[in-house]
C-alpha cells in the first residue's frame, strides 16, 4: 500500500515537472522556495535591524523593508501558484516582474555601495534578461486550454 502511494506521488511529480520547460521549472521551484521557506523566515524570524528588500534597485532597510515584505511574499506566492497551474494571467505579468528584476539588478549595481559598478550592472542585467525574454515569449504556454479546466482562471 505504501509503495503504491509513493509511486502515485512520484508519477504526479514527474507529470507536473513535464508541464513546463526546465527553465520555467527552475523559476517555479524558486517561487515555491521563496513562498514556503525564505519569506516566512524573512518576515517572522529575521531581526528588523538586519532586514532589507530590493525594489527597482533601491534597498529599503529596517521597518521600511518589513513593510514591503508582504508584497514580495504575495508576488512569490502568486508566481508559485501561477506556474504550478500554468494560469493564463501569468502572461505577461511574470515577464513584467522579471523586467523589474532586470532594472533592479542594473540600478542596484550602479547606486548601492555594495554593487559592482557599471561592469557588473551590464553583466547582471544581461543574465536576468534571459528569463525575462523567455517569459515574455512564453505566451502560448499560459493560454487557457479548452480541455484543461485547471488553467481557466
Amino acid at each position: 500500500m505504501q509503495q503504491s502511494r509513493l509511486q502515485t506521488a512520484m508519477q504526479a511529480i514527474v507529470e507536473d515537472y513535464q508541464r513546463r520547460p526546465l527553465w520555467m521549472n527552475l523559476i517555479f521551484y524558486f517561487c515555491v522556495y521563496m513562498t514556503v521557506i525564505y519569506m516566512p523566515f524573512d518576515m517572522f524570524l529575521k531581526p528588523v535591524a538586519e532586514d532589507h528588500e530590493i525594489w527597482f534597485g533601491f534597498t529599503p532597510t529596517g521597518w521600511w523593508a518589513k513593510a514591503t515584505e508582504p508584497l514580495h511574499w504575495l508576488i512569490y506566492g502568486l508566481g508559485a501558484y501561477g506556474f504550478r497551474h500554468m494560469k493564463h494571467w501569468m502572461w505577461p505579468w511574470a515577464g513584467v516582474y522579471a523586467l523589474q528584476v532586470v532594472v533592479a539588478m542594473v540600478v542596484w549595481n550602479l547606486v548601492n555601495p555594495r554593487g559592482g559598478g557599471m561592469q557588473m550592472a551590464v553583466i547582471a542585467g544581461l543574465i536576468f534578461t534571459l528569463p525575462m525574454l523567455a517569459l515574455l515569449r512564453a505566451r502560448s504556454r499560459f493560454q487557457p486550454d479548452i480541455l484543461n479546466t485547471d488553467n481557466g482562471g
